[in-house]
């Protein structure tokens, strides 16, 4: 179990600043991984960043639109699933078909290192499901969902339930701090009613036990400490630590709460931050390679859609 008092917040700054200028432009970088600063000079001054994050195999499980690939490239993120909904609330049938579309002109501009993820409306139940059956045809892996409804709402079932029949990541936006879904205190944040807050999700999860559900972004500024004990018992909700928000012990406590094999590695396009989180954790190399690729692609296995 992670030690969730360690490391220190300096030493998780300085890390992180490490991760995001060495990786870049630095060869050598004069620091040392934070649970092991009892090492010699020599250590300290060998200490190669570029090579450290290098060691580890990537998938990223959750990148937004226009993925920037040359960071890509420079952090070693072999493969990147990718979608577009975050548009409007009513959408229809033709506009989400389009958006589908933008992600498969996408994956043929980077054939097996990008996978669009499919995006529908549950209120066009009809056309929803044949979207799906369109996108998965097209090679498309997995829901990129958003706030048109809650997760729990009926109106999702369908669409649910055929995500599940095709073992494929029902991966939805969700939300849990201040003025968010009644959470804690009423605040007007300027969020839709219909977003879903984890007791959302765990309603879904606990309806259909064979499905399984990617809670977006634990990094991306909610109650992150909230999310991760909300969801201790229910085996089938996932999260990714995406998002540019690096406060120390995200990933240690999301390790503590849900186990080794639930946490999963994203960057919602922050590279640097998603990669930088998962390097400067105090975890073992084994938990750290689990959360860069083991456990996405685990899930990913289940359906056949698994990388090699």
């Amino acid at each position: 179990m992670a030690n969730l008092t360690t490391p220190s917040r300096r030493k998780f700054v300085k890390k992180s600043l490490a991760v995001s200028a060495g990786a870049v432009a630095f060869p050598q970088v004069l620091t040392r991984d934070a649970r092991s600063s009892g090492g010699t000079a020599q250590d300290r001054k060998d200490y190669d960043v570029v090579e450290e994050v290098a060691k580890y195999r990537k998938i990223d499980a959750y990148c937004t639109a226009n993925p920037d690939m040359e960071l890509a490239d420079k952090l070693g993120i072999g493969r990147m699933y990718v979608g577009n909904p975050m548009r409007w609330l009513d959408w229809t049938p033709d506009e989400f078909r389009q958006a589908n579309d933008e992600m498969i002109d996408l994956m043929k501009k980077h054939p097996g290192r990008i996978i669009g993820q499919i995006s529908v409306n549950p209120h066009f139940s009809r056309e929803s499901l044949e979207e799906i059956d369109r996108c998965v045809d097209q090679g498309m892996v997995g829901s990129r969902l958003y706030y048109q409804a809650k997760i729990n709402d009926p109106i999702y079932y369908p669409v649910i339930e055929k995500l599940a029949d095709l073992n494929m990541i029902i991966f939805i936006h969700g939300e849990a701090q201040i003025g968010v879904g009644g959470y804690r205190m009423k605040y007007d944040v300027g969020r839709p009613a219909t977003i879903s807050v984890p007791e959302d999700f765990l309603e879904a999860a606990q309806r259909y036990p064979e499905a399984m559900f990617q809670f977006a972004h634990i990094g991306g500024g909610g109650d992150w400490e909230y999310m991760c004990k909300a969801f201790r018992e229910q085996s089938n909700i996932f999260v990714d630590v995406g998002g540019s928000n690096n406060e120390e012990g995200m990933v240690e406590f999301a390790v503590h709460c849900l186990g080794e094999d639930r946490v999963l590695f994203g960057t919602d396009n922050s590279y640097y931050q998603g990669v930088g989180k998962v390097i400067c954790a105090d975890l073992s190399d084994r938990q750290k390679q689990k959360i860069f690729f083991d456990n996405y692609n685990a899930l990913l296995k289940k359906g056949g859609y698994h990388v090699d």
